[in-house]
């Protein structure tokens, strides 16, 4: 009998812990807000704000459901607000529910959505490619290609703000590189831990109001180009070469990266070197080395002409982009440079010595060949030669017969005229 009562007392607290279970187990899905509105400050702070539900439940603790219309940055908050930097480019939704927990599994109301459309305007009207760059935490430069559907004539206004100004400005030093059109504005980093963590808004518009305009949002931590550094010295010891720089102002060394280029004149070698953190901790560094970054260069030859620059980017530890180099650094060079008369000198010499090694080796080959290949006597110019001669002779006797015999011939007519005339005496 001990088991059957038992058993009856179990099922009796099984079926106590269900019906209580079932109470609590569905919950009561709570009415939509009410007077939900968006409005814009600033240039690209786009803020949704509404009201409780009405009829809500007493014994529920409000907490607002909210996702823009791709369903993207879901939050659950009590605040009766909702704000979001977004550039206004296209049209941008928020969808609100109300819900008495944090669990996102739980079925929230009925989602009241509220959208804000895009500034009027011809679409193609508006810039293209608006980009900016913050140049050494000093100043930014943005700039754009005027839309498909605008007039070349057309002058175009920048306006910006961030969170340490108290109102939109307008950009003044507007310029043009080509087909590019840009403004740069003064921007310089205060000294305030959460001043990065904010964006700079910009809109680019003309000034009669014909085009669209266009809106971008610049985060500080991305797109900042440092300024060159600064080589204070170079130096050789132990067959190395020691570099010593000088940072760009308004950054740490663990914010930057670099790249040292060494370029050999004789070899004609280019080495560049990337360099993550660079230290003045060794006892070859010498002079002040406050603010100083060091590296050694391994293998260098002193004797040689050697031409050293470097540049700088920011890196991921303290910024979202690692993308942008700085220029190179003013080159600074170390060594000796080869004499140049050395060279002219060999340029003349080589192509005389060549010259004259032709003339040698064309007379050898002329000589060789006779060696090698003697001439064949010709036996018809022998023949001629020897009876040519003979010939010659007999000429030369005939001819010597004749005169002899003019000039005995001439004496005896004036032998003979000699002795007439003393006979007539």
């Amino acid at each position: 009998m001990e088991w059957p009562a038992r058993l009856c007392g179990l099922w009796a607290l099984l079926l106590c812990a269900g019906g209580g279970g079932g109470v609590a187990a569905p919950a009561e899905t709570q009415p939509p807000v009410t007077n939900l509105s968006v409005s814009v400050e600033n240039l690209c702070t786009v803020t949704w704000t509404w009201n409780p539900p009405e009829g809500a439940s007493p014994n529920c603790s409000l907490k607002y459901f909210s996702h823009f219309g791709n369903k993207q940055d879901k939050k659950i908050a009590p605040e009766t607000y909702r704000s979001k930097e977004v550039p206004l480019n296209e049209r941008i939704c928020l969808q609100v529910g109300s819900q008495c927990s944090t669990n996102e599994s739980e079925k929230p109301s009925i989602l009241v959505e509220k959208c804000i459309s895009p500034p009027e305007g011809d679409p193609e009207s508006a810039v293209t490619e608006l980009q900016c760059i913050w140049y050494n935490l000093s100043y930014m430069k943005c700039s754009w290609l005027p839309g498909r559907n605008t007039n070349p004539d057309t002058n175009y206004t920048l306006y910006y703000w961030h969170s340490s100004l108290g109102k939109v400005l307008q950009c003044e030093d507007i310029y043009r590189e080509g087909q590019h059109i840009g403004c740069s504005f003064a921007l310089t980093k205060v000294k305030d831990s959460s001043f990065e963590q904010h964006s700079v808004q910009v809109m680019v518009k003309d000034n009669a109001g014909k085009i669209r305009p266009s809106f971008n949002i610049v985060p500080l931590t991305s797109h900042v180009k440092p300024d060159p550094p600064h080589i204070k010295n170079l130096s050789f010891q132990n067959g190395d070469l020691y570099v010593q720089w000088k940072n760009p102002q308004n950054f740490y060394s663990r914010c930057l990266s670099y790249e040292v280029e060494v370029n050999n004149s004789q070899a004609e070698t280019h080495d560049i070197f990337y360099v993550e953190e660079a230290k003045c901790q060794n006892s070859e560094f010498e002079g002040n080395l406050e603010g100083t970054i060091c590296f050694m260069v391994p293998g260098v030859l002193p004797d040689t002409l050697n031409t050293v620059r470097i540049r700088v980017k920011t890196n991921k530890l303290c910024y979202e982009d690692d993308k942008l180099w700085s220029n190179w650094s003013q080159a600074m060079s170390i060594g000796q440079k080869a004499n140049p008369t050395f060279y002219i000198t060999t340029l003349l010499i080589i192509p005389i010595i060549v010259a004259a090694a032709i003339i040698v080796l064309l007379l050898y080959l002329k000589r060789l060949k006779i060696i090698i290949f003697p001439p064949i006597p010709d036996p018809g110019k022998i023949f001629k030669e020897m009876f040519g001669d003979q010939n010659d002779d007999t000429l030369h006797w005939k001819k010597y017969d004749i005169y002899e015999k003019q000039t005995k011939e001439e004496t005896d007519s004036v032998v003979l005229i000699e002795s007439l005339k003393r006979a007539s005496q």
